[in-house]
């Protein structure tokens, strides 16, 4: 029983799960039992703690053995800054693209915001901090609290150091390497138990929301998955064909995978060994690029992020009333490019750094109450969009780089 059940491929036990949990979770609920949903709550707060137990190690150790495999620094230069530039770019669009869907569908209109008070506090981050804080003061503490931009810099800065001791420093790249393989199995241990993870935290999503919430919020919830999926097709397809010169469907294929754990999960960190399978297995991304890009991305790219962060500004503004200009929209993408980059890649990060965009341009901080009964269901697509822009970044750097198997791409992808 056990073996055909680990026979059916990942993302579709993970689907079958997820939807199983929204079934019988609607089922309990309309019967008025959906207390016992909420009851597995338990279970599914296991699963997210074991994938935050991986996250730390997981972008510490790849980007460290991904910077010692790229032991030509010209090389390494190169393919960061194309990296880099192509995640900033993905970004701004996607805070655009959320501004002009919910200035199309006007989620915000005819809602009132709640008076929160002293309740939420305004965020001390800023972009300051968020630059500041790239170098770490002390890396072990930096890991201790999960500062993931802080782990990257000191990872690559390790990673440099590695390659620049020469010969003695080949047992601590060896060091890394194996490493990098028990971590790998590490989560393939924690992945099995997804589906069943999964379950329990869709019952325990569904418990947790009124038809009366879902009813006011229904719109922001749209606004968010169209956005998304025209930032997947549009922008990440409009790459692929324009600039890789790639049939989109086929890596569309080849990262169901990923995007199935993405979905389901809401964490980008946790769904990374899977990225990396699929862009390797199906998509033919060099090994040594995508332990280099992917790392970064699952920080960098959090477009779907980005997109909520626009979003969650103009439902504000249209709460109140207020028609925000030219200047403000200006002002709402860079700091929603910018904060979407410091956000951690963990579920709902996206509420840590939303008071940082609705500051910047004045708005208040009332409507953030209203996006947590939701936001688990929306954080779910965004994880699926920062995971599908990692892939996408992944290929483009290993085509501009000339070492892309365009012959594996093109190839049916790997069950």
């Amino acid at each position: 029983m056990w073996a055909r059940w680990q026979a059916i491929t990942l993302w579709k036990r993970i689907l079958g799960a997820l939807f199983a949990g929204i079934l019988i979770g609607a089922a309990l609920k309309a019967a008025g039992y959906g207390e016992y949903g909420a009851a597995l709550q338990p279970v599914g707060q296991l699963f997210i703690n074991a994938i935050k137990m991986l996250m730390v190690p997981i972008v510490f150790v790849t980007i460290v053995a991904g910077v010692t495999s790229l032991r030509d620094s010209s090389r390494l230069g190169r393919m960061a800054w194309r990296t880099i530039l192509l995640y900033l770019v993905t970004t701004a669009c996607a805070v655009t693209i959320g501004l002009v869907v919910a200035n199309w569908i006007e989620p915000g209109a005819g809602v009132r915001l709640p008076d929160t008070g002293e309740e939420v506090r305004r965020a001390t981050l800023s972009v300051k901090d968020i630059l500041v804080g790239l170098i770490p003061a002390n890396p072990v503490t930096a890991m201790a609290e999960g500062k993931v931009l802080q782990i990257i810099v000191f990872a690559i800065l390790l990673g440099l150091a590695i390659n620049g001791a020469g010969a003695r420093g080949r047992l601590l790249k060896d060091f890394f390497d194996a490493a990098n393989d028990v971590i790998m199995k590490l989560v393939h241990f924690v992945m099995e138990a997804a589906p069943f993870g999964i379950f329990a935290l869709i019952l325990w999503v569904i418990a947790e929301l009124s038809p009366a919430e879902l009813f006011r919020l229904v719109w922001v919830v749209v606004a968010l998955y169209l956005a998304c999926l025209i930032q997947i097709s549009l922008v990440y397809g409009g790459l692929l064909t324009f600039l890789g010169r790639l049939n989109p469907v086929r890596f569309f294929q080849g990262i169901l995978d990923a995007q199935a754990v993405a979905f389901s999960t809401s964490t980008s960190a946790g769904t990374l060994p899977v990225t990396m399978a699929n862009v390797e297995d199906n998509l033919g991304v060099p090994k040594r690029v995508a332990s280099f890009v992917l790392p970064l991305g699952a920080t960098m790219n959090m477009d779907g992020t980005a997109i909520y962060m626009g979003i969650a500004a103009v439902f504000t503004a249209q709460a109140l009333g207020i028609d925000l200009d030219l200047a403000q929209y200006a002002t709402i993408i860079l700091t929603g490019t910018l904060a979407s980059i410091g956000a951690a890649s963990v579920p709902s990060a996206g509420l840590i750094i939303m008071p940082v965009v609705l500051s910047s341009v004045g708005l208040p901080l009332g409507a953030i109450a209203l996006f947590f009964p939701i936001d688990r269901i929306m954080d779910m697509m965004r994880t699926m969009t920062n995971v599908t822009g990692d892939a996408t970044v992944s290929v483009l750097v290993a085509k501009g780089e000339g070492i892309l198997d365009e012959e594996r791409f093109s190839a049916p992808p790997v069950e």
